[in-house]
């Protein structure tokens, strides 16, 4: 069996034998996914374990994120606790370069970057940051260094700790009720 689905392939099955799980943080979630998916941010998967697998035995799971890397590793936690899962390939950035339809959803505020994008914003602002505290004290360059360190790390392992780190930022977890009514989703 596949652990991934083509966008197309998922974009032709029925929303009744297949649920779209998206593990994104809710800002991103919010600023566009696959219609009818479910936000059940990746951090919060063990918390609706026991919804999941109830859910994957009316219906077949697909996890997505925006490229394909959180699914992925969610489809494997998924699996380790019994939970059959195949992940969207590519993403919502596949699922739209394809020309499929994205809903957008409400969200007070102005609206939130992909995490991506704050990882990018953040490591660059760090590097800058002990790159010019390096100019009065040399030893503020270790800040550029531990973000270029952790970053090669990063690549590496395929982990980000900075995401992890900053998906714990209000703007990027869940509203309150948001599980709620993810598990009243997955419970449909």
């Amino acid at each position: 069996m596949s652990t991934t689905l083509a966008p197309a392939e998922l974009h032709a099955r029925s929303a009744d034998s297949t649920l779209v799980v998206d593990v994104r943080a809710p800002g991103e979630f919010a600023a566009g996914h696959v219609p009818g998916a479910v936000n059940v941010p990746a951090e919060h998967l063990d918390a609706l374990l026991p919804d999941l697998r109830e859910a994957a035995e009316r219906r077949r799971i697909v996890v997505v994120c925006a490229a394909g890397q959180r699914s992925a590793a969610a489809c494997a936690k998924l699996a380790d606790a019994g939970v059959e899962a195949v992940g969207l390939a590519g993403g919502t950035q596949a699922w739209s370069a394809d020309g499929l339809p994205v809903d957008t959803a409400a969200r007070a505020g102005r609206g939130v970057w992909a995490m991506d994008r704050q990882v990018r914003f953040t490591a660059g602002s760090l590097v800058l940051l002990g790159l010019a505290l390096g100019r009065r004290a040399p030893k503020g360059r270790l800040l550029a260094a531990g973000v270029a360190s952790g970053l090669v790390y990063s690549g590496l392992s395929n982990t980000c700790g900075m995401a992890a780190m900053l998906g714990k930022l209000p703007f990027n977890r869940p509203e309150p009720g948001a599980l709620d009514i993810a598990r009243a989703a997955l419970r449909s």
